[in-house]
């Protein structure tokens, strides 16, 4: 039987507890219309920078095939934020966010500030990942064509070590 329609990932992270400071698992899930192809997964680090290139490096694995990128929110791993513009230019393909509500930007501020290691750095680029529409309950994110501000993530020992595609490689993510 032949599966029609392109193929997408969507991508979410486990449970953790609130006090957990380490590397949480990253799930993706492959399907083509209603049937799951296949299963990828990872790690991100918790509140860290590395859940660009790691969703980026879990598509390449999951194969070319892959023509869309599904997320439910903009962050895994607490606040571990992806960069969605360097997501695309990485692999190639639109990357789709589905939130609940839009985010409250000055409490998403506070709570890097507050709680996050390294939130201030952060804090600083929150909201500046271009301009949102929203069309009933759907929202969506348009942002420059340029791939916007990405940043090189790094692995658990600041070497990129878990960050790499199935070619053996770090993505190549805009600076």
């Amino acid at each position: 039987m032949r599966v029609s329609g392109p193929h997408t990932i969507g991508f979410d992270d486990a449970p953790f507890a609130r006090a957990w400071r380490g590397d949480v698992p990253v799930y993706g899930a492959v399907c083509a219309g209603h049937t799951l192809h296949g299963v990828v997964s990872g790690r991100g680090r918790r509140d860290g920078r590395n859940s660009t290139a790691e969703l980026a490096c879990l598509t390449a694995l999951a194969g070319a095939q892959v023509r869309l990128v599904l997320l439910q929110g903009i962050a895994l791993a607490g606040f571990n934020v992806v960069d969605i513009h360097a997501l695309h230019a990485a692999t190639g393909g639109p990357v789709l966010v589905v939130a609940r509500r839009p985010p409250r930007l000055d409490a998403v501020r506070a709570a890097l500030l507050e709680h996050v290691p390294g939130g201030a750095q952060m804090a600083a680029g929150a909201g500046g990942g271009g301009d949102g529409a929203v069309c009933g309950r759907v929202g969506a994110a348009r942002g420059p064509e340029s791939g916007g501000r990405g940043s090189r993530a790094e692995g658990p020992d600041g070497d990129g070590s878990h960050s790499r595609t199935a070619a053996g490689r770090t993505p190549d993510l805009p600076t």
